[in-house]
């Protein structure tokens, strides 16, 4: 075996046994976390597009690449050259529009266009062009290349948020995994107690102590218990199977979860430090990635006016180019040279004018998005915070509860055994005592996935 695959297959061996160990293993959500942002194929989607960001600034700059061009034609017909012509150039864009060019032009032949009749050497030339208004302190190569290295800004920011939308969904599938699992083993207990106690209501009944009607009220019990059991066991399956479709290895390779996998149960007090936030803190939303897009593409679009502001002014370009043969060109002589002037200017300018007023609003209208953005996030991060704040009171609450309920019931069954209670009795102070863990299992719930929404309207995926 190749080092590199052999060392490709203990990687693999190593993270199949985490996932898969014969032993009750805690999966916590740091590691599951570890996994998501790692290998998950969305987030490496989103990784995708900072390289695309950065492919797009390398075709932007690809306009100012200087340019070699050969433009070469010849005629031969009945042993006669009609002509043999030769266009080569050597062309530098600037940026600010303006081009430098080296040429050197050839012709001969009997029938050469008397404009293009050259010295027998070729004629070399050196010159400058310069647009005095449209396209000389912006163009459309110019905005070409100030809009790609914006778009890298709104690049990551969209990256960002693709990113956080998957840890968001990944983490909701977490919770919920851990919810169903809660429910399982709660009614593993009580389906449990449920039975003891049947066995000893029928060796009751058997010596006599009870009547047989006891019976029928524990079989009841017992029978809700493993209903409430196969339903808990139903919900787990499937959100297990959920929170199977973010974990994934090196290579694309998908993982299942295995079955003595349980997941952390002092999650309520690391979630918070594992997502770094602060659910009472204040939130930078200038560096929201939200924000960040929006104010991208609101500074895309200020490009956009300023290349269509500059439309409105007259296209004036004019051109210099020094002539010299290749064996004179040390001698510079003023009287060699082509000049050319290139001259344009719509009347009314209605197309242009149409054009900027058109850049103006959607410039407005993204603007007053961002303004909605911005109140919008600042809102909702504040709603998020008090619902937790609410979520955590209600917990403590609901503990109290809790704690009543067994206390509750615990006395209802000393009172049994001591012949001064009744079945009926127990089953109604057991029933309040689950639903009220039952209900603190949805709150716990609640609480995770408010925080987790808080998270995802903060958008910050480290």
């Amino acid at each position: 075996m190749k080092p590199k695959l052999f060392y490709i297959f203990l990687f693999i061996c190593s993270s199949l046994s985490l996932l898969g160990q014969n032993s009750p293993t805690e999966f916590t959500y740091n590691e599951f976390l570890g996994y998501v942002k790692k290998y998950h194929p969305l987030v490496k989607q989103a990784d995708l597009k900072l390289n695309e960001a950065q492919a797009n600034l390398m075709q932007a700059r690809g306009a100012f690449d200087p340019k070699i061009e050969v433009d070469f034609s010849e005629k031969q017909f009945k042993d006669s050259e009609y002509y043999s012509i030769l266009n080569s150039s050597f062309k530098i864009p600037t940026w600010y529009g303006i081009e430098l060019k080296a040429g050197f032009d050839n012709a001969e032949g009997i029938y050469v266009n008397p404009e293009n009749t050259l010295p027998n050497s070729g004629l070399t030339s050196l010159g400058i062009s310069v647009p005095l208004g449209q396209g000389l302190f912006i163009n459309q190569r110019m905005a070409d290349l100030r809009k790609a290295k914006i778009a890298r800004n709104l690049n990551v920011a969209e990256r960002n948020l693709q990113a956080v939308e998957v840890i968001y969904e990944a983490s909701v599938s977490y919770v919920n995994w851990k919810r169903s699992f809660d429910e399982v083993k709660l009614y593993e207990t009580y389906l449990e107690n449920a039975l003891i106690r049947y066995n000893g209501i029928s060796k009751l009944i058997e010596e006599g102590d009870k009547p047989a009607i006891d019976s029928v009220e524990a079989g009841i019990a017992v029978k809700t218990r493993r209903l409430n059991l196969e339903e808990a066991k139903l919900k787990f399956t499937k959100a297990k199977l959920e929170l199977s479709n973010y974990l994934w290895l090196e290579n694309n390779i998908p993982l299942e979860l295995n079955d003595n996998l349980f997941p952390e149960t002092t999650l309520s007090k690391t979630i918070k430090e594992v997502l770094q936030i602060n659910e009472l803190g204040t939130v930078d939303l200038e560096n929201h990635p939200k924000i960040q897009a929006l104010d991208a593409k609101i500074a895309m679009l200020k490009v956009d006016r300023k290349l269509k502001a500059n439309a409105l002014l007259p296209k004036l370009d004019l051109s210099y180019n020094y002539l010299s043969e290749p064996s004179y060109i040390d001698n510079y002589r003023f009287e060699d040279y082509k000049i050319g002037v290139n001259f344009a200017f719509p009347i009314f300018l209605r197309k242009e004018r149409g054009s900027l007023k058109l850049a103006d609003l959607k410039i407005q209208d993204s603007e007053f998005g961002l303004q909605f953005e911005r109140k919008n996030l600042e809102n909702k991060i504040t709603a998020q915070q008090q619902e937790i704040v609410s979520l955590a009171k209600q917990q403590d609450y609901n503990n109290k509860l809790v704690k009543d309920f067994t206390t509750l019931l615990n006395a209802e069954d000393r009172l049994f055994e001591m012949g001064e209670s009744s079945l009926f009795v127990i089953n109604s102070r057991e029933n309040s005592l689950v639903s009220s863990q039952i209900n603190e299992i949805a709150l716990e719930n609640r609480y995770l996935n408010a925080i987790i929404g808080l998270y995802k309207t903060i958008a910050n995926p480290q």
